[in-house]
Protein backbone atom coordinates (compact mmCIF):
# COMPACT_ATOMS: atom_id res chain seq x y z
CA UNK A 1 0.00 0.00 0.00
CA UNK A 2 1.38 3.37 -1.04
CA UNK A 3 1.42 6.10 1.58
CA UNK A 4 0.17 9.49 0.48
CA UNK A 5 0.55 13.07 1.66
CA UNK A 6 -2.06 15.78 1.17
CA UNK A 7 -1.33 19.44 0.47
CA UNK A 8 -3.52 22.41 -0.37
CA UNK A 9 -3.65 23.72 -3.93
CA UNK A 10 -1.99 27.13 -3.86
CA UNK A 11 0.70 29.07 -5.72
CA UNK A 12 3.44 26.82 -4.32
CA UNK A 13 1.74 23.56 -5.37
CA UNK A 14 0.39 24.87 -8.69
CA UNK A 15 3.32 23.41 -10.71
CA UNK A 16 2.60 19.92 -9.28
CA UNK A 17 -1.13 20.22 -10.07
CA UNK A 18 -0.33 21.50 -13.57
CA UNK A 19 2.07 18.60 -14.19
CA UNK A 20 -0.66 16.08 -13.29
CA UNK A 21 -3.19 17.78 -15.56
CA UNK A 22 -0.68 18.00 -18.41
CA UNK A 23 0.17 14.26 -18.05
CA UNK A 24 -3.53 13.63 -18.75
CA UNK A 25 -3.97 15.99 -21.72
CA UNK A 26 -5.75 18.70 -19.74
CA UNK A 27 -8.17 16.22 -18.09
CA UNK A 28 -11.59 15.55 -19.64
CA UNK A 29 -10.85 17.31 -22.91
CA UNK A 30 -8.91 20.23 -21.46
CA UNK A 31 -11.19 21.14 -18.55
CA UNK A 32 -8.37 21.94 -16.13
CA UNK A 33 -11.00 21.50 -13.38
CA UNK A 34 -12.80 24.70 -14.43
CA UNK A 35 -16.18 23.14 -15.22
CA UNK A 36 -17.74 23.98 -11.84
CA UNK A 37 -16.33 27.53 -11.52
CA UNK A 38 -18.44 30.48 -12.75
CA UNK A 39 -16.36 30.73 -15.94
CA UNK A 40 -17.15 27.12 -16.83
CA UNK A 41 -15.86 25.37 -19.93
CA UNK A 42 -17.36 24.98 -23.36
CA UNK A 43 -16.88 24.94 -27.08
CA UNK A 44 -15.76 28.56 -27.12
CA UNK A 45 -12.99 27.91 -24.58
CA UNK A 46 -9.62 26.37 -25.40
CA UNK A 47 -7.69 24.18 -22.97
CA UNK A 48 -5.16 27.02 -22.80
CA UNK A 49 -7.85 29.46 -21.66
CA UNK A 50 -9.05 26.97 -19.04
CA UNK A 51 -5.47 26.54 -17.78
CA UNK A 52 -4.92 30.28 -17.60
CA UNK A 53 -8.21 30.89 -15.75
CA UNK A 54 -7.48 28.07 -13.28
CA UNK A 55 -3.98 29.35 -12.58
CA UNK A 56 -5.30 32.88 -12.00
CA UNK A 57 -7.91 31.53 -9.56
CA UNK A 58 -5.26 29.52 -7.69
CA UNK A 59 -2.79 32.41 -7.44
CA UNK A 60 -5.59 34.72 -6.22
CA UNK A 61 -6.79 32.19 -3.60
CA UNK A 62 -10.12 31.66 -5.41
CA UNK A 63 -9.73 27.91 -6.01
CA UNK A 64 -9.52 25.16 -3.40
CA UNK A 65 -8.41 21.57 -3.68
CA UNK A 66 -6.71 18.86 -1.66
CA UNK A 67 -3.80 17.52 -3.70
CA UNK A 68 -2.60 13.98 -3.03
CA UNK A 69 1.09 13.17 -3.39
CA UNK A 70 2.96 9.89 -3.77
CA UNK A 71 6.42 11.04 -2.83
CA UNK A 72 7.12 14.26 -4.75
CA UNK A 73 4.51 13.59 -7.45
CA UNK A 74 0.93 14.88 -7.35
CA UNK A 75 -1.31 11.90 -8.21
CA UNK A 76 -4.82 13.22 -7.56
CA UNK A 77 -7.08 15.88 -6.17
CA UNK A 78 -10.44 16.72 -4.68
CA UNK A 79 -11.87 20.14 -5.56
CA UNK A 80 -13.98 22.00 -3.00
CA UNK A 81 -15.17 25.54 -2.41
CA UNK A 82 -18.12 27.69 -1.50
CA UNK A 83 -21.26 27.57 -3.69
CA UNK A 84 -20.26 31.03 -5.00
CA UNK A 85 -16.84 29.64 -6.01
CA UNK A 86 -18.39 26.48 -7.53
CA UNK A 87 -21.92 27.36 -8.70
CA UNK A 88 -22.02 25.19 -11.84
CA UNK A 89 -23.22 21.73 -10.80
CA UNK A 90 -24.61 18.79 -12.71
CA UNK A 91 -28.25 17.75 -12.17
CA UNK A 92 -29.00 21.34 -11.13
CA UNK A 93 -32.73 21.15 -11.88
CA UNK A 94 -33.19 18.17 -9.52
CA UNK A 95 -30.96 19.88 -6.95
CA UNK A 96 -32.86 23.18 -7.02
CA UNK A 97 -36.26 21.47 -7.02
CA UNK A 98 -36.04 20.72 -3.31
CA UNK A 99 -33.05 22.79 -2.18
CA UNK A 100 -32.86 23.89 1.42
CA UNK A 101 -30.37 26.30 2.92
CA UNK A 102 -27.16 26.49 0.90
CA UNK A 103 -24.12 24.88 2.51
CA UNK A 104 -20.90 26.69 3.32
CA UNK A 105 -18.92 24.20 1.19
CA UNK A 106 -19.38 22.06 -1.89
CA UNK A 107 -17.20 19.18 -3.12
CA UNK A 108 -17.48 18.99 -6.90
CA UNK A 109 -14.86 16.74 -8.45
CA UNK A 110 -12.01 14.31 -8.11
CA UNK A 111 -9.27 13.26 -10.45
CA UNK A 112 -6.80 10.42 -9.98
CA UNK A 113 -3.75 9.71 -12.13
CA UNK A 114 -4.49 6.64 -14.23
CA UNK A 115 -1.47 4.83 -12.74
CA UNK A 116 -2.88 5.25 -9.21
CA UNK A 117 -6.58 4.47 -9.65
CA UNK A 118 -7.93 1.93 -7.19
CA UNK A 119 -5.25 2.66 -4.59
CA UNK A 120 -7.22 4.96 -2.27
CA UNK A 121 -6.18 8.32 -3.73
CA UNK A 122 -9.74 9.66 -4.02
CA UNK A 123 -10.57 8.73 -0.43
CA UNK A 124 -7.33 10.31 0.77
CA UNK A 125 -8.18 13.46 -1.22
CA UNK A 126 -11.67 13.61 0.30
CA UNK A 127 -10.21 13.28 3.80
CA UNK A 128 -7.71 16.03 2.99
CA UNK A 129 -10.46 18.31 1.68
CA UNK A 130 -12.45 17.82 4.87
CA UNK A 131 -9.36 18.68 6.95
CA UNK A 132 -8.81 21.83 4.91
CA UNK A 133 -12.48 22.77 5.32
CA UNK A 134 -12.11 22.35 9.11
CA UNK A 135 -9.03 24.60 9.07
CA UNK A 136 -11.01 27.20 7.08
CA UNK A 137 -13.74 27.32 9.72
CA UNK A 138 -15.83 24.23 8.93
CA UNK A 139 -19.53 24.19 8.24
CA UNK A 140 -22.10 22.32 6.20
CA UNK A 141 -20.62 20.40 3.24
CA UNK A 142 -22.47 18.84 0.32
CA UNK A 143 -21.56 16.78 -2.71
CA UNK A 144 -23.16 14.79 -5.54
CA UNK A 145 -21.53 11.33 -5.75
CA UNK A 146 -22.65 8.31 -7.71
CA UNK A 147 -24.08 5.10 -6.26
CA UNK A 148 -22.28 2.22 -7.97
CA UNK A 149 -23.55 -0.77 -5.96
CA UNK A 150 -24.39 -3.70 -8.21
CA UNK A 151 -23.06 -2.15 -11.42
CA UNK A 152 -19.75 -1.65 -13.13
CA UNK A 153 -18.57 1.92 -13.67
CA UNK A 154 -15.17 2.93 -14.99
CA UNK A 155 -13.16 4.86 -12.41
CA UNK A 156 -12.27 7.39 -15.10
CA UNK A 157 -15.93 8.48 -15.18
CA UNK A 158 -16.42 8.83 -11.40
CA UNK A 159 -15.47 12.51 -11.26
CA UNK A 160 -17.95 13.04 -8.38
CA UNK A 161 -16.71 10.02 -6.39
CA UNK A 162 -18.90 7.26 -4.99
CA UNK A 163 -21.64 7.41 -2.38
CA UNK A 164 -19.90 4.61 -0.44
CA UNK A 165 -16.67 6.63 -0.21
CA UNK A 166 -18.53 9.68 1.08
CA UNK A 167 -20.41 7.56 3.62
CA UNK A 168 -17.06 6.23 4.89
CA UNK A 169 -16.16 9.86 5.61
CA UNK A 170 -19.34 10.56 7.58
CA UNK A 171 -21.66 11.92 4.88
CA UNK A 172 -25.32 10.94 4.82
CA UNK A 173 -27.63 10.62 1.84
CA UNK A 174 -30.07 13.54 1.65
CA UNK A 175 -32.01 12.76 -1.54
CA UNK A 176 -31.51 11.25 -5.00
CA UNK A 177 -30.55 13.48 -7.91
CA UNK A 178 -31.43 11.25 -10.81
CA UNK A 179 -31.01 7.54 -11.34
CA UNK A 180 -27.60 7.00 -9.72
CA UNK A 181 -26.47 10.30 -8.14
CA UNK A 182 -27.24 11.48 -4.62
CA UNK A 183 -27.01 14.71 -2.71
CA UNK A 184 -24.96 13.86 0.37
CA UNK A 185 -24.12 16.14 3.28
CA UNK A 186 -22.24 16.41 6.54
CA UNK A 187 -21.17 19.12 8.97
CA UNK A 188 -17.47 19.63 9.58
CA UNK A 189 -16.52 21.26 12.90
CA UNK A 190 -14.19 24.20 12.48
CA UNK A 191 -10.72 24.34 14.01
CA UNK A 192 -10.89 28.09 14.60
Amino acid sequence: MTSFDVRALDATTWPDFAALVERHNGVWGGCWCMGFHPEGVGRSKTPGQNRSEKEARVREGRAHAALVYAGATCVGWCQFGSPDELPRIKRKRAYLGTAGDPPQWRITCFFVDRAHRGSGVASCALGGALQQIAALGGGAVESFPEAVDGRTVSGSFLHNGTVAMFEQHGFERVRPLGKHHWLVATVVPGER
